[in-house]
């Protein structure tokens, strides 16, 4: 179940300010040490530690290989890749510099195989965490829902 608090978007210059969005609540955050405890009480012979010797090996090569260029697809996971930052465009290839144009590198993880977008549209199921009432005091209208947001979504894509 992903649970979800609604939020207002409040950027004085956002072309969406006033507009109600949901986002989603992060209960909790799993390192590598305690996915390895969770996946070791999956009926499997091996223990914590050695899952988690393998986890942080695929995160130091998977790290390794985004560096050289390369993408890593974790099949129905997603693949791994490095993205341009763009500043700005230039005129021509001959005014292009890395200076002028290029702002800085990215991770990016695109959803494949059984995590599709699609697919989590199908099986995930949405509850809201918390009642609201509009527009009174009780009201979680703070920016980011309550949960620690950033800043009120300013230059946020809210469905995205």
């Amino acid at each position: 179940m992903i649970r979800y608090k609604k939020y207002q978007v409040t950027g004085e210059n956002s072309p969406l300010k006033g507009f109600w969005y949901a986002r989603p609540v992060i209960e909790e955050t799993f390192d590598i040490e305690k996915l390895a405890k969770h996946m070791s009480n999956h009926n499997t012979p091996y223990s914590s530690g050695v899952i988690k010797g393998v986890l942080t090996d695929m995160v130091s090569c998977t790290k390794e290989l985004i560096l050289d260029g390369k993408n890593v697809k974790m099949d129905d996971l997603a693949i791994f890749s490095v993205g341009i930052v763009s500043k700005k465009g230039a005129k021509s290839a001959a005014d292009f510099s890395l200076a002028n144009n290029v702002k800085g590198l990215k991770l990016r993880a695109r959803a494949t195989g059984e995590l599709s977008n699609a697919q989590i549209n199908l099986e995930g199921q949405l509850k809201e965490s918390s009642m609201y009432t509009v527009g009174g005091s009780s009201s979680d209208n703070t920016p980011g829902g309550g949960s620690g947001g950033d800043g009120g979504g300013l230059d946020e894509n809210p469905l995205g």
